[in-house]
């Protein structure tokens, strides 16, 4: 059988490489980090059905997982909605999950590289799924801690501020992953720092006071910028998936769904080309009309979304929604699923 060889060890990359794995292909799988390792993500899956992550081989990872039921939105200190989730969210922290999928795609007989950056090789057999590219004149930050007490959480939070979000999710070991994305100005601060300043300057005075007296947990920081949203530039001629190939504004809650999901997309046509049954064009062919048939609502849908939730305008029409109860939350859910 041919190898496949997988650069970028995130979700897409490690699932891609578990379930080939089980279907008896030779994988190479180069990170250019090292596990365990913190990284900017909400940190909860949301949407993606069972039969994908069984198609996937990794279901089992999930079966002990804290789950949320609640959604509670909040714009700056108004709490202005909670609702159920259809289905539950599960909550799994990335310094958790990657280093459990690594371990899982390595017992299969998988050749996992760590500290192994790659340059984008546009050959066959050659899966690009390292992340996004840094977008030089990007106006977002993103920011991500762990707090450790924090009490009085209720299932999943998003707090709205005046240039910026934050969510706020449980996971393993009673933590709280808290994980903001904000317009890129000048805060201030260092580390942990930076995030309070960051949520103080949007009007969420009062979260950031609660989470400071919550436990953060200063390791766990991670901040990233230079993001850019919608489908990535500069992939013709790569098979590229998950972040790689396209980024969803992260209040939509989908990141991780749509990482699990690329992967399955990817899962039968590397198989075919693996055992000589499908060209390497016809693969990438097949795998890009997948994930454009799969995604292209939900991004587009994102994509309008996004800035207006920002703008003055568009929170005082959620907030206006939400109280007089016409937010069409279950129809809105399933258009970004």
């Amino acid at each position: 059988m041919r190898e496949i060889t997988i650069a970028g060890g995130g979700l897409a990359g490690l699932s891609l490489g578990v379930a080939l794995r089980r279907a008896d292909v030779p994988v190479v799988l180069h990170e250019a980090g090292r596990y365990p390792r913190h990284r900017v993500c909400g940190e909860f899956i949301n949407g993606v059905g069972e039969e994908t992550l069984s198609n996937l081989g990794i279901a089992n990872l999930f079966s002990k997982a804290i789950l949320s039921q609640e959604t509670h939105w909040f714009i700056g200190n108004r709490h202005m909605f909670a609702g159920r989730l259809e289905r539950p969210a599960i909550g799994v922290s990335r310094n958790w999950l990657d280093l459990k999928l690594a371990g899982m795609f390595e017992d299969l007989g998988g050749s996992l590289r760590t500290g192994s950056r790659q340059k984008e090789l546009r050959q066959e057999g050659v899966v690009w799924a390292a992340g996004r590219r840094g977008k030089r004149k990007s106006k977002w930050l993103g920011l991500k801690i762990h707090v450790e007490n924090l009490q009085d959480l209720q299932g999943l939070e998003m707090h709205m501020g005046r240039s910026g979000y934050v969510g706020l999710a449980p996971i393993e070991e009673g933590r709280v992953n808290v994980c903001g994305l904000f317009r890129l100005q000048h805060y201030g601060g260092r580390g942990p720092e930076m995030l309070w300043n960051c949520l103080t300057g949007n009007g969420l005075k009062r979260l950031s006071a609660r989470l400071q007296e919550a436990g953060p947990d200063h390791s766990s920081f991670t901040a990233v910028s230079a993001l850019g949203f919608g489908g990535q530039p500069g992939n013709d001629g790569l098979l590229a998936l998950g972040d790689a190939e396209s980024m969803i504004p992260p209040f939509t809650g989908n990141g991780m769904s749509m990482a699990f999901e690329a992967a399955e997309t990817a899962l039968e046509p590397l198989r075919q080309y693996s055992e000589g049954i499908a060209s390497w064009e016809k693969v990438v062919r097949d795998v890009r009309r997948g994930l454009k048939v799969r995604f292209r609502r939900r991004l587009h849908i994102a994509r309008i979304l996004h800035p207006f939730l920002l703008t003055p305008a568009g929170r005082a029409f959620l907030s206006g929604a939400t109280r007089s109860g016409l937010l069409p939350f279950r129809a809105l859910s399933r258009t970004l699923r």
